[in-house]
């Protein structure tokens, strides 16, 4: 059917509406017309009241909703929406007197100036460089991180506990279970409570502090225009930023994109190329100190953003996006708010990761002892060497299958033996970061997108970050490039 022009679009739900409106005979208390309207917007409560008072006429009715939605690639209720704020803007026109130009309080300017692309980009750089670099990856994931697993858990904690269980458990194969290499304790709570916990409180006091300043939805129209170039607009902002926090938490609030081609674009995007705050946190620690290797993996992950967004927006069916938000007003970040924000935040974040690095621990020592866990490992071997890296990472990539974070952990535990190569370490963290999501995520992709959208998206994502590492060695091989 020929997609239809604004008139056309609005005489057809016009002549629906005033159809529904004659077969309506029963009393409401509100306007035939509103009943009509909340029809075609498909609302369960009043389907159900209209079925049960115009039971001769129901399916005639609901012929009309059909027929109507059949006429568009939107749901109804987002053409109405539309249609409603065009009527909003026109009547607006006719009645606002523009008064003489006053002068305008340093909260307009300060806004205006973070919405313009000349002047916001550079203050969003700035506020990516000392909101995130700068506090989350030095402070976070540098300062605390080494103080916590260096100074508390190398020097105290582990060889404390690995001496009590080598005193009670004299059954090796049982002691492994809780310490030595991939131990409960030793591993699983260490990644847990010193390299991530630091990693996402820090992160989460930055979040909030620009989530209560108002920043957020100048953000939005700030990267309007170029987040419509990959089918997306402005309002995406929300999950992509909150995908810094949790990728999993981020798909679910999906669910406020207008329509299913933002949707399934902005899963794509989360899932691919927006890693999560811990495991940012571990890859700026990773990259400290080599500012070169971090540009990098900054640009190839914007490129494959970029990239992939743009081929998923033409590839999926749908028209362009229209984007509306209202801006709060701008004001001073309140301490009890980010303390509120950080420590609910915080407090969810754990209870959810803490359990799960317990259980990655559990299910490693199990697959050692079945032989599955070095059954995959070696297969993850074959791929890992195609993009030049020593065959160890393999066992980080598949810890990054339990947590993206996780996986992450693991190629710093590798950087620190002196394994890897300037080189091989930004290629280890690129294609880490472009790898599948973690289980958690992969639920949620599943229970959002449903299974067979769900494993096409990780099914491409295993194959593109294996191709993006290999890209990325033959680029460096090249050029020469030695970092």
């Amino acid at each position: 059917m020929p997609e239809l022009n604004s008139r056309e679009g609005a005489d057809i739900l016009e002549i629906s509406l005033e159809k529904i409106e004659l077969l309506l005979k029963a009393e409401y208390g509100i306007s035939r017309r509103s009943i009509a309207l909340l029809l075609l917007q498909e609302d369960s409560e009043i389907i159900s009241l209209v079925k049960s008072n115009e039971p001769q006429d129901f399916s005639q009715i609901m012929d009309i909703v059909n027929f109507a939605k059949a006429n568009y690639h939107e749901p109804l209720s987002y053409i109405i929406t539309l249609q409603r704020q065009e009527e909003a803007s026109r009547i607006v026109s006719q009645v606002i007197e523009h008064s003489p130009k006053a002068k305008l309080p340093f909260r307009e300017k300060l806004s205006r100036i973070m919405i313009n692309p000349f002047t916001g980009v550079p203050l969003l750089l700035l506020v990516l460089y000392y909101g995130i670099y700068k506090f989350v990856g030095e402070f976070g994931a540098g300062t605390v991180v080494n103080f916590i697993e260096k100074g508390i858990f190398e020097k105290i904690i582990n060889p404390w506990v690995s001496q009590i269980f080598t005193s009670i458990i004299p059954w090796q194969v049982l002691r492994e279970l809780f310490v030595g290499e991939y131990g409960i304790i030793t591993l699983g709570v260490r990644y847990a409570v010193a390299l991530i916990l630091p990693i996402v409180t820090t992160f989460f006091i930055a979040f909030a502090v620009i989530e209560d300043t108002g920043y957020l939805p100048r953000l939005a129209l700030l990267i309007d225009r170029l987040f419509k170039k990959i089918g997306l607009t402005g309002r995406a902002v929300i999950p992509m930023v909150l995908g810094l926090g949790c990728d999993t938490m981020a798909t679910m609030v999906t669910r406020t994109l207008p329509t299913k081609r933002e949707r399934i674009i902005a899963t794509i995007l989360l899932a691919l190329a927006v890693p999560c705050s811990a495991q940012l946190g571990v890859i700026l620690a990773l990259l400290e100190g080599n500012p070169k290797g971090l540009w990098i993996w900054l640009g190839v992950l914007s490129l494959v953003f970029l990239l992939i967004g743009f081929l998923s927006s033409k590839i999926l069916p749908g028209d362009s996006p229209s984007f509306y938000m209202e801006i709060p007003p701008l004001r001073l970040p309140k301490l009890s708010n980010v303390f509120v924000k950080t420590y609910t935040r915080v407090k969810w974040y754990f209870t959810e990761i803490f359990p799960m690095f317990v259980l990655a621990s559990i299910f490693i020592w199990l697959g050692r002892l079945t032989g599955l866990f070095n059954f995959l490992v070696r297969v993850l071997e074959y791929p890992i060497s195609w993009i030049g890296l020593p065959k160890e990472t393999a066992v980080a990539f598949l810890f990054g299958f339990f947590r993206r974070d996780y996986g992450v952990a693991g190629l710093y535990d590798i950087k620190k033996t002196g394994q890897f190569s300037g080189n091989q370490l930004v290629i280890a963290c690129i294609t880490l970061t472009l790898f599948l999501p973690c289980i958690a995520q992969f639920l949620m992709n599943v229970k959002e997108r449903g299974w067979k959208t769900g494993l096409a998206i990780s099914t491409f994502i295993l194959f593109f970050s294996f191709s993006s590492g290999f890209l990325v060695n033959l680029f460096f091989k090249l050029l020469g490039i030695n970092l």
